[in-house]
């Protein structure tokens, strides 16, 4: 069962490696504009006049722009409203680049993925520890009475933002019982962000983990071997939120992603 699990994990690690190195993968993030910061429309080596226009983002350009949207040179106007698939599927294109418009808190940005990216040609991989059963245990998710509270957390931007937490999931390592404040997904999986003793040293300063969604009972498995690097170790444009107050575990997490090769 062990030796399952254990090439479970390393075809997990394989897809995890494509996946960030994929051409609009997070290494492809050259950086993230907020509207707010460019009153003249004008963002930084991006063509085009972008503004917020009430609930969209309203991007013209000319034809001479080179910009594309749905695949079609853009001459004039068109309102944006947030990308909501993988960036490569963003309606807004200037050559192999792929702009995406999102929305944090009302606040508009356009993201610009790069498959030249100076960092996606030089990554070697992610540095992980290998499988080890001791760090998958038995779990039990917690709903909050209210069904959800939201909490401001910094964010890898220096910006504090609302994180919405669902409740608290319950585990025990070594003997020792943990706690970690986490999300609900729309799909049910559960979502924390979280740091631990190795946060800063031998690891990433603080780390994802995404458990499947409980069922009935509130059971579910907290594998840390799949502890995940957040996005912002990849790029410093993502927005990262930082682990909530409790999040830090007691411990030293040996094990999941560590940090980049």
């Amino acid at each position: 069962m062990t030796t399952g699990a254990s090439d479970e994990w390393k075809r997990w690690h394989e897809h995890r490696v494509a996946t960030v190195s994929a051409p609009y993968g997070p290494l492809a993030l050259t950086g993230t504009h907020w509207l707010a910061d460019y009153p003249d429309g004008q963002l930084p080596d991006i063509p085009g006049r972008w503004t917020q226009d009430g609930d969209a983002v309203l991007l013209t350009a000319t034809g001479t722009d080179g910009l594309t949207v749905d695949g079609r040179p853009l001459d004039g106007g068109v309102r944006l409203t947030a990308d909501a698939g993988p960036a490569g599927e963003a309606r807004v294109a200037l050559g192999e680049r792929r702009l995406v418009v999102l929305v944090r808190e009302g606040l508009w940005g356009v993201r610009d993925f790069d498959p030249a990216a100076g960092p996606r040609r030089a990554f070697r991989g992610i540095a992980a520890t290998p499988y080890d059963p001791r760090w998958s245990v038995p779990g039990r998710f917690t709903p909050y009475e209210t069904g959800r509270r939201s909490v401001r957390v910094p964010n890898a931007d220096g910006r504090e933002r609302g994180l919405a937490l669902g409740g608290e999931l319950a585990f025990a390592l070594g003997g020792r019982e943990h706690t970690l404040q986490v999300s609900v997904e729309g799909d049910g999986s559960l979502w924390a962000v979280f740091a631990d003793g190795t946060s800063g040293s031998t690891s990433y300063r603080f780390r994802f983990l995404r458990p499947a969604a409980p069922d009935a009972e509130g059971r579910t498995t907290v594998d840390l071997n799949r502890a995940l690097l957040p996005p912002c170790a990849f790029a410093d444009h993502f927005v990262c939120p930082l682990p909530p107050p409790g999040n830090t575990l007691a411990v030293r997490v040996e094990a999941g992603e560590r940090e980049l090769r």
